[in-house]
């Protein structure tokens, strides 16, 4: 079944709820609780309402329990005087004397989940600091719900980690998605925005329930109509989608092109420290906050592959974040200036070039020059989002300068929503690396939260996954990524067991063989995927530029040679100070020290830091060529074998959720016997070294 259904008109949005109820509901499913006691024992607890204050926020709280209530219990809560009702809803400012809360433990979006007992009545306060932390308490309670816990003695506190929790949306305004793998934006359309705004609407009920608060909501490759964002020509359009995204608590970011006084402003130069550039960038400021007073900043990618930015002037990357910074700076509004700065045409032939030091070349010497409502968005790796890669080392090595975390919830390297990989595994890697900055604990969770080097604005970021295919993300379970990635945003502390679990329970229900079932398969997945495509780290392999399918010798750009430096005798980049190209100084002393010696450096990223024969001994015992072999050959099994897991549930979950996702890992199966057989064939040719189980390799 293909997933993809074109938007032709307003209701659009509802026909998909209803002729694709599950699939579209992700997971607030809110089904209704068949077990009479434990509804029951709900409905005694939920008999009744208040909501303490009025705004825009509190009333979505307000909607999304009362929605929940009537799905589940099919009861509507009646109201009642605060001090009678099973339900209050309160912020700081409305709670009075009502329960006491330690307000000075909740920082701008924490909450408070309390029950109370008096008269023999329990009530239910869910209580913020904010009224955005009231609806995160709603959420949560609606979550303890669906997993139908015991509600009957609630003491729960809890505040996000991370300050900014945001999704970069890629979208552009053709209606299509770079890097896209769940059918077109729910944005825009044929150069306009969608007029399906309950669709964005109910994007951001998902985004919210899971802690978002910020969303860029156009492609970092800003083209030509999208420069046309922060005109008056679709400022209002931008303003009534910010305002779907405000009621949610979610705050909207654009997409800015660099060289917008010269595409839209009439000026012939966009040289960050000219007068009237910087004048003209104020003035645009001034215009946006007019439409949307409450306008989160830019987004910008700027002097990488092909995209305006100050070195066309001579200027550096603080010179050109700076200028920006100023002109929101009245406003409140702060700067996302991307750190995937590397020149696309270098020649890759040269085993001294590296991209992989790019983004700390760039930035490192400029720490301390940015503006203080600048944020340095870095991605996880310094490369790409490679299935495996090292951790980029300018995490903690500004100690001077805001930073940010970039993860890919879309599948580009991953297998694009056509493979199960479930990425809250590779994700809490990468949390939890220990940068060394100030000593050992200096995780890069402790950089991006702010609270190693006391940021003024830190968080972590991510580019989504959804389109409007009626499931939201093409493959059903794809849709654990985005939940993951929402969840682990909130709190990186949380175990991946935990979130998978959470997701199930909400997704799918609570039958046991589903739940043991489906989390073994997303927490296997990352690691069946890294076996049939790339080993040890290396990366890539894949075909250019769409990055789907095996290609050994694939390169973006041309024809200029690969990755991974294969010949003969050997395969891998050596990243090292002594022979290499010298990238592994950029990293404090405790990871120069592993990464540089083959003996310490970890097998798994052995050939992203070291090239080495092919008959160089891992820490198993086992070859790199015979390692090779092997994962790809296990990879294949393993793929099979999710297919016979997923078969196990055929009367357990719905038609339609069970046929898409069993076509889908049907697809992955049949694609891994390709990745291996070429992969294995290549190398085979390439070191003449055989198999020493003596498998077919062609």
């Amino acid at each position: 079944m293909n997933s993809t259904i074109e938007t032709n008109s307003k209701n659009s949005t509802d026909m998909f709820k209803v002729e694709h109820k599950d699939s579209y509901a992700a997971w607030l499913q809110y089904k209704n609780i068949d077990n009479s006691a434990l509804s029951n024992e709900y409905k005694h607890l939920w008999g009744s309402l208040n909501v303490l204050g009025n705004s825009l926020i509190l009333e979505t709280a307000k909607k999304e329990l009362l929605s929940a209530i009537s799905s589940m219990l099919g009861i509507e809560p009646a109201f009642a005087e605060p001090t009678q009702a099973n339900l209050v809803l309160a912020t700081k400012d409305s709670l009075g004397d009502l329960v006491d809360v330690d307000f000075d433990q909740l920082n701008d979006d924490g909450y408070v989940i309390k029950t109370v007992t008096s008269r023999e009545e329990k009530q239910i306060f869910l209580v913020g600091k904010r009224d955005s932390g009231v609806l995160y308490a709603v959420f949560h309670l609606l979550r303890l719900m669906q997993s139908r816990n015991n509600l009957q003695q609630l003491d729960i506190l809890e505040n996000p980690k991370n300050q900014l929790r945001m999704l970069n949306q890629w979208d552009n305004m053709d209606g299509s998605i770079e890097r896209g793998y769940a059918g077109n934006s729910i944005f825009y359309k044929d150069n306009q925005f969608s007029d399906e705004l309950n669709r964005i609407e109910d994007y951001a009920r998902l985004l919210s329930s899971v802690g978002i608060n910020g969303i860029a909501i156009n492609n970092v490759n800003v083209h030509k109509v999208e420069t046309n964002l922060i005109t008056s020509i679709l400022l209002p359009k931008v303003a009534e989608v910010a305002a779907i995204f405000r009621a949610y608590g979610i705050t909207t970011f654009l997409s800015v092109n660099y060289a917008s006084t010269i595409t839209i402003g009439n000026l012939s130069t966009a040289d960050p420290l000219d007068p009237e550039v910087r004048q003209w960038w104020k003035e645009k400021a001034e215009e946006i906050y007019s439409y949307i007073p409450d306008f989160g900043g830019f987004l910008v990618k700027a002097d990488s592959e092909h995209r305006p930015g100050p070195f066309t002037y001579g200027r550096n990357h603080a010179d050109g974040a700076n200028m920006l910074a100023e002109a929101l700076q009245p406003f409140n509004g702060i700067v996302l200036w991307r750190c995937f700065v590397y020149n696309c045409l270098q020649d890759w032939r040269d085993r001294s070039t590296d991209r992989a030091r790019a983004a700390y070349d760039h930035f490192k010497p400029l720490d301390g020059q940015f503006h203080s409502n600048v944020i340095l968005q870095i991605k996880n790796g310094p490369m790409d989002f490679q299935v495996r890669e090292g951790v980029s080392p300018l995490f903690g090595a500004m100690e001077k300068t805001n930073q940010m975390l970039e993860f890919q919830v879309t599948q580009e390297y991953t297998g694009q929503q056509r493979h199960l990989c479930y990425l809250v595994p590779q994700w809490k890697e990468v949390l939890d690396f220990d940068t060394y900055a100030k000593g050992e604990g200096s995780e890069v969770k402790r950089v991006v939260d702010g609270s190693l080097f006391q940021y003024k604005y830190s968080g972590i970021t991510a580019v989504s996954n959804i389109g409007n295919d009626y499931n939201w993300t093409g493959h059903t379970l794809a849709q654990a990524n985005l939940y993951g990635f929402g969840r682990l945003t909130w709190n990186p502390d949380l175990a991946a067991e935990d979130i998978t679990d959470e997701w199930i329970g909400q997704t799918f229900g609570s039958d046991e063989l589903v739940k043991e079932t489906v989390s073994k398969m997303l927490l296997k997945s990352w690691s069946i995927y890294e076996k049939y495509t790339s080993p040890l780290g290396v990366g890539w392999m894949v075909n250019p530029h769409h990055h789907y399918g095996p290609n050994v010798d694939g390169y973006e750009y041309d024809v200029w040679g690969t990755y991974h430096f294969a010949d003969w005798k050997g395969i891998g980049v050596d990243r090292t100070v002594k022979t290499g190209t010298g990238y592994t100084s950029q990293y404090f002393k405790e990871n120069t020290d592993r990464f540089e010696s083959i003996e310490t450096c970890p097998d798994e990223l052995l050939l992203f830091f070291h090239h080495v024969p092919y008959t160089h001994k891992l820490k198993s015992g086992v070859t790199v060529i015979q390692h090779i072999y092997n994962t790809h050959f296990e990879g294949v099994e393993e793929a099979e074998g999710l297919v016979e897991s997923w078969l196990q549930l055929k009367d357990k979950i719905d038609q339609e959720r069970f046929e898409d996702s069993l076509n889908r890992l049907q697809e992955q199966a049949k694609h891994s016997k390709e990745w291996r057989d070429i992969i294995n064939t290549y190398f085979y040719r390439k070191s003449g070294i055989k198999d020493e189980l003596n498998r077919k390799i062609y």
